[in-house]
Parts: structure tokens; sequence; C-alpha cells
């Protein structure tokens, strides 16, 4: 059993435990309404399936917090079904399936540093650095001027994903990536 806590104290990024399954907090909002009592809307993420649902609570509700081991690892490599991440520390290797990793495996890079997140021993979920540096591979070649629109085009970079970049990107250039949500940051000189 975890520690309680109560509902006003709920931070993003925190984890939960909701109707016995671990969850991660990704967004959540106080709502105070006119009439009748105030209560907390929270968006989660369930760290077992990666389903996202919207759970309401009143303001006078407490909530368990995930009670969970968070070991920092290195991505290793894939055999196809699993991902291989090796703890610098102690030497373990830890195969996650792809299904708990999802669209986050496309911006995974060889010894790129991650939190892995392990319930009862059992990986659920992988947390990789907010941005991280990739080469763009391949893409439409860019224009001298092309910096003045918002424009984007698509561009693969060297994990294989394609993301949508600025015109001026060209192919070799290093780049800045979110890897939550995909999206292009900056041009990286290196």
């Amino acid at each position: 059993m975890g520690v309680k806590i109560g509902i006003n104290q709920i931070k993003k990024d925190m984890f939960i435990v909701h109707d016995g399954e671990p969850y991660r907090v990704l967004d959540y909002d106080h709502v105070k309404p006119g009439k009748g009592q105030a209560f907390v809307r929270v968006k989660a993420k369930n760290m077992k399936t990666g389903n996202v649902i919207e759970i309401t609570y009143k303001s006078s509700d407490s909530i368990e917090l995930a009670d969970f081991e968070q070991r920092q690892m290195s991505y290793s490599y894939s055999d196809g079904d699993s991902y291989w991440f090796i703890d610098m520390n102690t030497g373990d290797m830890i195969a996650v399936p792809a299904a708990v990793l999802g669209d986050e495996a496309k911006f995974l890079k060889e010894g790129m540093e991650v939190f892995i997140f392990l319930d009862k021993g059992q990986p659920i979920g992988v947390e990789l650095p907010k941005s991280a540096v990739y080469e763009v591979i391949e893409t439409e070649p860019g224009f001298k001027g092309d910096t003045a629109t918002s424009t984007l085009k698509p561009a693969k970079i060297d994990t294989g994903a394609e993301i949508q970049v600025p015109l001026f990107i060209n192919e070799g250039d290093k780049i800045k990536v979110d890897t939550r949500t995909g999206k292009y940051i900056e041009r990286v000189n290196e």
C-alpha cells in the first residue's frame, strides 16, 4: 500500500493508483463551480496498458501514490519484440516489451539514458529525456531564404522516425526534437 495524499496536492507526472492500477498524471484541473462542491479532473495514463482516461475526484478525496521502482538505465538494442536496457552501475539487463514503449520507441538511440519504471520487477513504463539531438538522414533540400515562413516539410531522422521540420533544414543537419511530442525544437550546431 502506497502513501496517501490529499487530491489538492496532485502534480503533473506524479504516479498514482486508481482501481488498483498504476497511472501517471498527464494533466489536472481544479474546478470550482458556482454551485456545489469543488472537484479535481485528472487526465492520467495507465502505465500497464497505455490507455489515457479522465478521472474526477471530489476536493475532499485522497489518492494513493503508486509504489514502484524507478531505475536509470541506458538503451542497448532491440530484438524486434523487446527493447533491451542496461543498468550502467550493476550491469543488469532488462527487456521492455515493445507494447510498453509504444510511440516513444521511435526516438530511442543507442546509449540514450532513460528511466525505467518497474512494478513488482516488471517494466511498466519508460521515460525518455524531454528532448534529444538527432541527425536528419532524409529530406528535401532547403533553399537560402526559406527561414522567413513557418512552413514545414517531412524529414527522416537517424532513428527512422519521420517528423516535420522547417524548410531550411537539410540532410546531415543535427536537430533537437521533443521526444514527448515528436516536434522539431531547433537546429543544433555541433
